[in-house]
Parts: structure tokens; C-alpha cells; sequence
């Protein structure tokens, strides 16, 4: 239906909503323009330090929450998934700053706390245990991407919903192989 398609439009222009622009505006360190120029709360973190990086993955996250909740109430999981995934893309691709986007991992976040909070709790725990071992959060957001679609699987997701997140799943990888290149190189910068 065409209102389904309006509704994963919405969730695309939610998604390329820029939360850590604005709070990097707010704080005089736009962590778009600073260190590892990613828009995302680890380097928030590190060009601004612990509240605005919190601000930011409040936002990225919320994205998430936002989309998949609409259109898990406009018509069931395979539309939250479908209107979150788009939240994603918007978020690493936005329309108004095509190359400065995100990586994802925090509004793919949002999206399993809506549709799946048994799996969300399960792959917070292993992206802050791997936080801990690795002190790189990099690593940490790669152990529990990669986690996602066994997790939904095992859960009982149809095939058209663990589909979504297994895209979603290798286009969040590929956002990050910068990261894995320095991690091979043992470049990494340490978050903690």
C-alpha cells in the first residue's frame, strides 16, 4: 500500500535526523569535524566528552524507537522492522549530508527495543562485555551487530524480518571498515 511506503519514507527522514550536529553545535565540538569525523556518541565521546556523547546516543537510539514503534503500530513487525531499517539508512546515508552519516549500530539498537527487548538486553550485554576485553568500541559494536541475526532467528522471526536485519546487519559492517582496518592494524584508538 502506498501509505506503508510513505511511512518508510518518514522513518528514512527520521533517521537522517543529525543528532550529534546538534548537540557538536551546542557544545562548540561537532564530532562530524573532529576526530574520527563519525557522527556517532564513541566519538562524540571523545571530542566532547561523557554528556554529549550520552545526548547523542539518546538521540540515535531514539531514532530507532521511534520508527520501528510507528510502524510496528501501523501494521505489525515486518513494517516496524522495514520502517527502522529505513531509520538506519537514513541515519548512515542522510539525504542533506550524504558522506558524514553515522554507523548505525545505536538506532539498529532502538529498533530491537521496540520489536525484540529480550534480544536488545542479550546484545547489550555482549557489546559491553566485549567493550570491556577490547576497550574499543568499534569492536564492541562489530560482536553484537554480527549478533543480531542468529539472535532473531533463534527467536522465531520469519524469514522476510531476519532478511531486513541481516541487511541491515552487513550494511553496518561495511560502515565500519575503517574501524576494522586500524583494528587489524592495531590503530584502534581506545574508548575507555
Amino acid at each position: 500500500m502506498d501509505w506503508e511506503w510513505l511511512l518508510i519514507v518518514a522513518g528514512y527522514a527520521l533517521g537522517s535526523f543529525p543528532s550529534a550536529v546538534l548537540v557538536g553545535g551546542y557544545t562548540g565540538q561537532d564530532p562530524s569535524k573532529k576526530g574520527s569525523q563519525n557522527p556517532g556518541a564513541s566519538n562524540t565521546y571523545r571530542v566532547a566528552g561523557r554528556w554529549p556523547a550520552a545526548w547523542v546516543l539518546a538521540g540515535d537510539v531514539g531514532k530507532g524507537v521511534i520508527a520501528a514503534g510507528l510502524g510496528l503500530a501501523a501494521g505489525g513487525y515486518l513494517l516496524g522492522a522495514a520502517v527502522g531499517a529505513a531509520a538506519v539508512l537514513g541515519h548512515i546515508l542522510p539525504i542533506a549530508r550524504w558522506r558524514s552519516g553515522g554507523k548505525g549500530v545505536a538506532t539498529c539498537g532502538g529498533i530491537l527495543l521496540v520489536l525484540t527487548p529480550v534480544v536488545a538486553a542479550i546484545l547489550l550485554g555482549i557489546w559491553g562485555g566485549t567493550l570491556a576485553l577490547t576497550k574499543r568500541a568499534a569492536a564492541a559494536s562489530l560482536a553484537a551487530t554480527a549478533a543480531v541475526p542468529p539472535a532473531v532467528a533463534v527467536q522465531g522471526w520469519p524469514a522476510s524480518q531476519v532478511g531486513i536485519m541481516i541487511g541491515l546487519t552487513v550494511v553496518v559492517i561495511a560502515r565500519h571498515h575503517e574501524n576494522i582496518r586500524r583494528m587489524w592494524l592495531r590503530d584502534e584508538p581506545a574508548i575507555v
